[in-house]
Formats: C-alpha cells, structure tokens, sequence
C-alpha cells in the first residue's frame, strides 16, 4: 500500500474557498397533488449558496415555471403590460429558494425539448430580438424591483439561453434551431439592453456551453499541450462544433464589444478531463481579452459512466474529487447537474433511488459546506494520484477535506488530537470515525471530512 503525507500549514492562507458546490434544478415536488418544497431544506442544510434554474419547466415542471414561454405565454402580447405575464409558479419557487437562503440563478430561455423531431415548439430563435430582450427586462424588474406585484430578491446571475450548440450542423439541436450567428445576436441585443437598463446591479453572461471535448481532437490546432483522444466522445464532428461555435462566440463579443460578466459551460467528463477544458476556457479567454472574466461549470455530473453514478461510492469520491480539483482552477463556481427529488436518471445522484433520502453525494456538498462556511483557505498538499485535498479555516475552526479516487492509501500527517476523522462512502454519511488523524488508511472511493470542532 502506498504512503502519502498530509501537509497542512494552518498559518499560511492562500485564498477563498469558492463555490464549488451550488446545484442545478432545486429539490421540490411539483405537478403531482401537493407543491412541496420542503427538501429545499438539505440545500440549507448544505450551506449551498446558489440553484440553477433550467430545466425546471418543461417535462420537468407541467410548463408553468421559470421559461420565458411559461412567463410571457403569447409572444405577440404587450410586453409593458403586467397583465402579459404569468409570475405564480415562478413565483413561489423564487420565494421558497430565498426563504431557504438559496440564491436564485436564472436561465432567461427555454427547457431542452427531446423528442424536437417530431415538433419543436419554443427553441426557435426569438421572432424579434428586440422584444425577447425587453420581456426579460420586465422579469428582472418583476424579481428585482417590485414590477407586477413583486419583489426585491436582488437576484444577481442572469444567463442568457442555455447549450445553444446543443448538437452538431448535421443533425436537430434540442436546444436552438437557428444558426450560430443568430445566437450571437441574440446574445448581443439581450445583455446590450439588460446592461443598459440595470448596469452593476446584475450580472448577464451565457451562453451555458456544452463542453470541449472536441480539442482532443486536435491539441495541436486549439494551441493544447494534451495529447490527443480518439473516439466518437472526442472526435466526432457534434464535438469540434461546440468547439468552434465557443470560438466564434469569443470573437463575435470582443468585435461588437457585447457585455459579458460571466461565461457559463457544461460538461460531463472525467476530473482529469475538466480540468483541462477548464483550461482551455481560460486560455481562450485570455487570448480575446476577458482574462479576469467570472466562468461557471453550472452543469455537471458523472454520466461517463452511468452504471456507478446513481449515489454510489465511486460517484461520491468522484464527485468530491472534482470540486477540490476545480478549487484550484480558474473556474469560479460549479453547479451540480442536478438536486431534484426524486430523480432516477443518469444526472441524479442527491438521494438514494432505493431509500428515498439523500445519499452520500449529498453529504460530499454538505461536507464542501462547511469548508465554504470558514471562507480561508490555507496550505494543503497531499502528494499521491487519485488522492485530493483542500483545507479552510477561520479562528480556531479548522477543517480539511480529502478524496480518493484510487487504491486504497496510508495517510500520514502531523495534526493534533483534537481533530477527529468523519467519513462519506454509501455506508457513511460524514460519521465519525475512530481513525487516528495522524495515521489511517484512506481506502478506494472514500471521502473523508477531518476537522477540530
């Protein structure tokens, strides 16, 4: 067995500990007899800063909630009319969220329609552009400034559509039937005129990207010391187009100086993968401009292989591994894909599909909660592949985080006895251990939370 040392300078902070552990999609029943939100109580409980709205409505909430057509049912209606608009579903979603201390995140767009081969209703591009733009305003007004018979949530992220290059030229996009340039456009009128009525007081991006697999493709072309992948995943032309269309999307802002506060992308690959798309964004970034840009990885899951992703050990490992990883890239905030009650599909993962109660990728968030709740992060290393760390303190508060995705190791460290060991497998939901902080084995596909309080 292996033998890695745990290092930790608790006098040495290095930075924040950023949000890595927000949610897509909010846990809540809807649709079925009784609206429910009490689950929105373990994103509380969590200490999760911030849920997604897309794909609440739709399939996924009786076309009622958060789509632009669910709120602004007839394109053709005036948009400065408050009487246009149907706000109660969305409302008492957004009023639960803030009542459990969960910052809202809004998706101004549609939900993905699947089976668009047979019809596709609202992933056209916008009839008039212009219009799109001002219905979203009167939204913001509505959440923001009391319009309508509404609120003052100060709801600060704002995103405009979702996966626009949701597939490639040669097959039917899920999520937008138009071209690429036309998504540009809409990207530019929408922030141009939110920006101009709001300024500061919000934060407008897109275009929530569907990943870069496709520079495995060729490394070399898209300026990527990696070597290259082979394989559909990697290779296939669905891939070098989302690529391309990023890049198009990057030159389109930077000639017509479009506002942007945040880029938002997708993905569903391995740690090691993220962590160079994450890379890729960034160097992209740079080269047109926007180095200091916020970006949001806010879709994100394991469904590389779907068989050990549903509230396994291995997912939960996983899971944690790419939070800790991610804190040290440029990315300012994940998004897990997703948190709703109850979900059986390859993107669930927060409860237990046999028990019904959240499993222990949610105790993985819950865990990260508490780090983000000490804020400081300070000097850790734990020198060995597979094996992630991140530590955070604030006072007399400390804390540290460990992951491993390999074989089972031996983890040596100088910690007090004051810190106990808590660990997270399917079995274990941060239990108390009776492992000896200066020495255990950290086994295959566990977690463990180490920590003085």
């Amino acid at each position: 067995m292996n033998t890695a040392e745990l290092l930790v300078d608790f006098s040495k902070t290095v930075g924040t500990i950023k949000r890595m552990h927000a949610v897509g999609q909010p846990p809540f029943t809807g649709g079925f007899r009784k609206l429910d939100f009490s689950p929105l109580q373990i994103l509380k409980d969590a200490n999760i800063p911030y849920s997604r709205l897309h794909d609440v409505g739709g399939a996924f909430g009786s076309n009622r909630y958060v789509d632009i057509p669910n709120i602004f049912r007839d394109f053709d209606a005036d948009e400065n009319d408050s009487e246009s608009y149907d706000f109660a579903f969305t409302d008492e979603l957004i009023k639960a969220l803030v009542e459990y201390g969960v910052e809202p995140y809004f998706r101004l767009g549609v939900t993905i329609e699947n089976q668009c081969n047979i019809k596709a209703y609202h992933i056209h591009p916008p009839k008039d552009y212009n219009k799109w733009a001002r219905i979203c305003e009167h939204i913001i007004r509505h959440y923001n400034e009391g319009w309508a018979n509404g609120f003052h949530f100060n709801i600060k992220y704002w995103e405009i559509w979702n996966e626009p290059e949701n597939d490639d030229v040669l097959h039917l996009n899920q999520m937008w039937t138009g071209t690429a340039q036309q998504y540009y456009e809409l990207y530019d009128v929408a922030a141009r005129h939110l920006k101009k009525c709001f300024g500061d007081s919000i934060k407008v991006g897109g275009y929530a990207a569907c990943g870069f697999y496709g520079i495995f493709s060729d490394p070399e072309k898209y300026g990527m010391a990696i070597e290259k992948r082979e394989g559909k995943h990697y290779s296939s032309s669905k891939q070098i187009y989302r690529v391309e269309f990023f890049l198009g999307f990057m030159d389109y802002i930077k000639t017509h100086n479009s506002p942007i506060d945040f880029f938002s992308w997708h993905t569903y690959g391995t740690v090691d993968v993220v962590e160079i798309e994450a890379d890729f964004v960034k160097k992209t970034l740079k080269e047109h401009g926007y180095e200091n840009l916020e970006t949001h990885l806010n879709e994100w899951n394991l469904s590389h292989d779907r068989k050990k992703n549903l509230a396994s050990s291995y997912a939960s490992a996983n899971v944690m591994a790419m939070m800790l990883a991610m804190q040290h890239k440029s990315t300012d905030m994940l998004m897990y894909y997703d948190a709703r009650y109850i979900n059986v599909s390859a993107y669930g993962g927060f409860y237990d599909i046999v028990t019904r109660e959240p499993s222990c990728i949610y105790y993985d968030f819950k865990a990260f909660g508490e780090l983000y709740a000490l804020q400081n992060e300070v000097l850790c290393n734990c020198e060995q592949e597979g094996v992630y760390a991140l530590a955070a303190q604030d006072g007399d508060k400390r804390a540290i985080i460990l992951s491993n995705i390999k074989e089972d190791v031996q983890i040596t460290s100088e910690l007090s006895d004051d810190f106990s060991v808590y660990m997270i497998d399917y079995d274990h939901f941060i239990t108390r251990t009776e492992f000896d902080p200066k020495a255990f084995t950290l086994k295959e596909n566990t977690v463990v939370l180490i920590k003085n309080y």
